[in-house]
């Protein structure tokens, strides 16, 4: 039977027909309002940190979050890698091969999860001090982050359940039950910071249960209104053809996000050299250009859905058009973020720190700047790296992040003890601009291969540029 044949449009979108920047937008939306509620709220964990406990404990949480964003970065790529499998099986309509595949993502994550809390938690502190955190908020950075890892597995389920109901075209409700848990997140931080007095574990212990809430809610929806396309215990026998499938287009984007997360690591302990002032600064500073980030890797990541679908349906025109588009909103949205960290930059880090301390604010202030003023290769690289991924090529990507992971290693042997935090502000930008020429010029030279043509390339990924 026919994956298609019997879809509740009102929970399933098909995107293999229709207007493409239309139906990426309609997706994009609720993805977009989720994922900037999801980031007000790691703002207001910043801002309650620092205005109840001080600017120690803003550092103590921005000195070990690369730790966290390591870990959660394998998970969240390598079920990214399944949803885009799955996007693409529903595209052909193969509903059998779909629910073998969330048979096979189930367990897959289910393994993952508890390999990476197992042995996060127990080399945390050897992470540490190989980070080199410094010693006056040591104390306080392990507190936080070890409840935060211990608490991984509720992320990770939420992640799967949210990517399982995108890969089919529903946005709308992973937003809802994220927004629950935004509001839920704030009002603990308030409890237990404000009125409990539990200091920094409170703020992790708000996150960890807020996020297992979420993930709860998004299992109940997905049992009780997708029973029709979850898998039966039969299914769970898993084919190798679909695990490795599953399995290779995860890994690719899992080594990817976490070749860039192991250079994070790496620069973080250059910064946590600079000393707690600086560290501050650089927490406040990713917090504001993070939140600006936000639309650019939404777009992209609902395109990624549209490309994944449109792949799976053959229609490679289609997926040209769409990101042709994406580029033209990536940059109109790095217009507005370049305006936006100029004008609004200076007091919405005094407002975030609860500082006034000018050191902190004028080294918060470079950082920023110098970021979003390389926002468009930024935006142009998320939607070449998620679209390729999409379509099955996994080698460029994993490349362009071994790039970003070689730039940092320099920048933190050569640039951050050559010139300080100026070196570490020029790193990520430079990156940007060196990786979305890499990627560009894979796809104008294929371009230029294939002139006239409108079919998909030998390699299996369609010609973004003019033809």
């Amino acid at each position: 039977m026919s994956l298609k044949s019997k879809q509740k449009t009102s929970l399933i979108t098909d995107m293999t027909e229709g207007t493409p920047i239309r139906l990426i937008m309609a997706f994009a939306v609720p993805l977009l309002i989720g994922n900037i509620f999801q980031q007000v709220y790691s703002l207001a964990d910043t801002m309650i940190a620092g205005h109840y406990l001080g600017s120690d404990a803003i550092a103590a949480i921005g000195a070990t979050s690369v730790l966290y964003s390591l870990l959660m970065n394998i998970a969240w790529g390598l079920n990214n890698g399944y949803c885009i499998v799955l996007s693409r099986i529903f595209g052909s309509g193969d509903r059998n091969k779909f629910k073998k595949g969330v048979a096979a993502m189930m367990e897959l994550n289910t393994g993952i999860a508890l390999v990476l809390t197992v042995l996060s938690v127990c080399f945390l502190k050897p992470m540490m001090r190989l980070l080199r955190t410094p010693a006056d908020i040591f104390d306080q950075s392990y507190l936080y982050i070890v409840i935060i890892l211990a608490g991984l597995v509720t992320t990770v389920a939420y992640n799967a359940c949210a990517g399982y109901l995108r890969a089919m075209g529903n946005s709308r409700i992973p937003l809802y039950f994220l927004i629950l848990s935004s509001l839920l997140n704030l009002g603990l931080d308030t409890v237990f910071i404000v009125v409990l007095g539990m200091g920094i574990a409170g703020t992790a212990l708000a996150t960890v249960i807020a996020q297992a809430v979420s993930a709860l809610l998004c299992g109940w929806y997905i049992m009780k209104y997708y029973k029709e396309y979850l898998p039966s215990f039969s299914e769970f026998r898993l084919e190798r053809e679909i695990v490795q499938e599953m399995f290779s287009t995860g890994f690719s984007m899992a080594m990817m996000q976490s070749v860039f997360s192991l250079g994070s690591v790496i620069l973080q302990r250059s910064i946590n050299e600079l000393g707690t002032v600086i560290i501050t600064a650089h927490t406040a500073s990713r917090r504001v250009y993070e939140l600006l980030m936000i639309p650019m890797s939404t777009f992209s990541n609902a395109n990624s859905t549209f490309v994944g679908q449109n792949y799976g349906a053959k229609k490679y025109s289609r997926i040209i058009e769409a990101n042709r588009k994406m580029l033209g909103v990536e940059f109109l949205w790095s217009m507005f973020s370049i305006a936006f960290s100029w004008i609004l930059g200076r007091p919405l880090i005094m407002w975030l720190t609860a500082s006034g301390d000018q050191q902190i604010i004028s080294n918060a202030l470079l950082n920023l700047r110098m970021s979003t003023a390389c926002f468009f290769p930024l935006g142009a690289l998320f939607v070449l790296r998620y679209s390729m991924q999409a379509m099955g090529h996994k080698v460029l990507p994993v490349l362009s992040s071994v790039i970003e992971l070689l730039v940092k290693v320099f920048s933190a042997a050569v640039l951050v003890p050559a010139f300080g935090y100026l070196g570490v502000a020029v790193t990520e930008p430079v990156i940007w601009c060196i990786c979305a020429v890499f990627l560009g010029v894979f796809y104008v030279t294929a371009g230029h291969q294939k002139q006239g043509k409108k079919s998909v390339q030998a390699s299996g990924v369609p010609v973004l540029v003019a033809q």
